[in-house]
């Protein structure tokens, strides 16, 4: 228990000297491929989360999905690629090699898809080389480039007015 602490206080510490090494591109061009990024330790749709997407048009092939399970288990088999607290080191790195994957992939947006502030998610959310961020207004504005404020189990009006927005910046 007081390993967990003091390990989240180093890698709350990485971030904070990583955030400001964040660059921004401009959102320039239609949404083709999605990483998505959810808790799944307080958000168990992520399925119909994923059904949404494509209905918006997106391919789902192009979404490519990674969840944190808070009570993760290696000895557990899951749906998608999970990680928990164990797949990043005290100094923030990734020690998985789906996880670095995922984060060096360029994906056109990245939806930050959870309303607390973990720290091994927003690290990762952090390291990501997706071209525009999206995430919950909830959540530190230094990590996303477009907040919303919605509640997390309701996925479809977040994804209408996520789509409402990117049609707007156009």
């Amino acid at each position: 228990m007081f390993l967990n602490y003091i390990k989240e206080f180093f890698v709350k510490k990485s971030l904070k000297n990583n955030l400001s090494n964040q660059k921004n591109e401009g959102f320039s061009k239609n949404v083709q491929t999605i990483g998505l990024l959810v808790d799944e330790s307080s958000f168990n749709h992520s399925e119909t989360l994923i059904k949404e997407l494509t209905i918006q048009g997106i391919a789902s092939e192009n979404i490519k999905i990674v969840a944190y399970n808070s009570k993760f288990k290696k000895k557990d088999t899951y749906l998608r690629p999970t990680f928990g607290k164990s797949h990043i080191s005290w100094n923030g790195e990734i020690t998985e090699d789906f996880l670095s994957e995922f984060v060096n992939s360029k994906f056109d947006l990245l939806l930050s898809y959870y309303t607390e502030e973990n720290i091994f998610l927003m690290m990762l959310t952090n390291k990501s080389k997706a071209k525009f961020k999206v995430g919950f207004s909830s959540v530190d504005n230094n990590l996303n480039r477009l907040m919303i404020n919605t509640e997390l189990e309701n996925y479809k009006l977040f994804v209408s007015e996520l789509f409402r927005y990117l049609k707007n910046i156009k």
